[in-house]
């Protein structure tokens, strides 16, 4: 399930900002959608361990090392000892790139939103649009300060490069306060029609959310992208025990080429369901928050227990949390490769 990769090189983007550039160990080059995500084990001796999730900065489009950014944030468990303890040469262990904040299609007009260390699979997304695809692009960057800027070399290098189809708004609070509903409608205003991707603080993401809604933004539109501590450790290999004795369905599971059916006692989560059969499922929270687990149901209906990441758009193609799905229907199917 997790593979071990190792830093090759130490970036400092900021004075609490540092990249590390990585490559696998003992396996092929990582696969990966722009936007996405790795979840990082972090040496802990607290009781059920400690990971967390950062987003590739790096994108599948260009000849590059995949990438990561961690912010240093008071009293941050994992980044602290990211920023203090990791150098050239220190071996991590990861899980697979997971997430689904990620375009659809290259090609499509982007208004991207981020704030802060937000800017991290954003920069994914917005490389990869121009170097893969023929988008024009508009970032919107909130930060406290000129200083703060994190990739601020990068994103003017990417301007030079793409004068036509990049601009870059920066917003920055030393001089211009904080961001307003009514400056997010005015650039919205000028570029109508494009999707939008959202990543940052919690209250800005909210800002730019609820003003994009107001503004007639379709939901299927409008991406965010939202991170939360992980509570259960996605690194243990405690084997799973499925609650037995009710109705079983079948779901047949299509995941890294193979097709399998497997039965699925009613009381139970798909995840747990695949794992027990001995599938190597995707997932990191474990708590409907992070996508790392979702795939695509084709076939049948599902009851989620809890989801804090997919939105209308997604729910509508099918997509579904494995971890947090209880079967409706006798028969499902599903596939983590679409």
């Amino acid at each position: 399930m997790s593979l071990q990769v190792r830093v090759v090189e130490v970036i400092r983007e900021t004075a609490d900002a540092h990249s590390l550039v990585l490559e696998p160990v003992d396996s092929p080059a990582l696969s990966y959608r722009p936007g996405q995500f790795l979840t990082l084990r972090i040496p802990s001796d607290r009781t059920g361990g400690a990971a967390r999730c950062y987003s590739l900065c790096s994108s599948p489009a260009l000849d590059e090392k995949p990438k990561i950014t961690v912010k240093r944030t008071a009293g941050g468990y994992g980044s602290n000892w990211i920023c203090d303890h990791v150098v050239a040469g220190t071996v991590l262990e990861v899980l697979k790139p997971s997430g689904t904040f990620t375009p659809k299609n290259l090609d499509d007009d982007l208004l991207l939103f981020a704030g802060g260390s937000g800017i991290t699979p954003v920069l994914s997304i917005l490389k990869s649009s121009l170097y893969a695809g023929s988008a024009a692009v508009t970032l919107v960057y909130a930060n406290r300060d000129p200083e703060s800027v994190i990739f601020r070399t990068e994103l003017a290098a990417l301007v030079a490069a793409f004068p036509h189809r990049l601009e870059v708004l920066h917003w920055l609070e030393s001089t211009e306060g904080l961001p307003t509903a009514a400056r997010v409608s005015a650039v919205l205003a000028e570029r109508p029609g494009r999707q939008s991707f959202v990543c940052g603080p919690g209250p800005f993401m909210d800002l730019v959310a609820e003003t994009l809604r107001a503004g007639g933004v379709p939901a299927d539109h409008v991406h965010i992208e939202r991170f939360t501590s992980l509570h259960d450790d996605p690194f243990d290999a405690t084997p799973v025990v499925l609650e037995t004795g009710t109705p079983e369905s079948t779901v047949q599971v299509t995941l890294d080429g193979d097709t399998r059916s497997v039965a699925w006692p009613q009381g139970n989560r798909l995840l747990d369901v695949l794992l027990a059969a001995g599938l190597e499922a995707p997932f990191s929270c474990r708590e409907g928050a992070c996508s790392a687990c979702a795939c695509v149901l084709l076939d049948g209906e599902v009851d989620l227990d809890r989801n804090e990441v997919l939105d209308a758009a997604d729910l509508a193609d099918g997509l579904i949390l494995a971890c947090q799905a209880r079967p409706r229907s006798d028969r499902l199917k599903v596939t983590y490769d679409a």
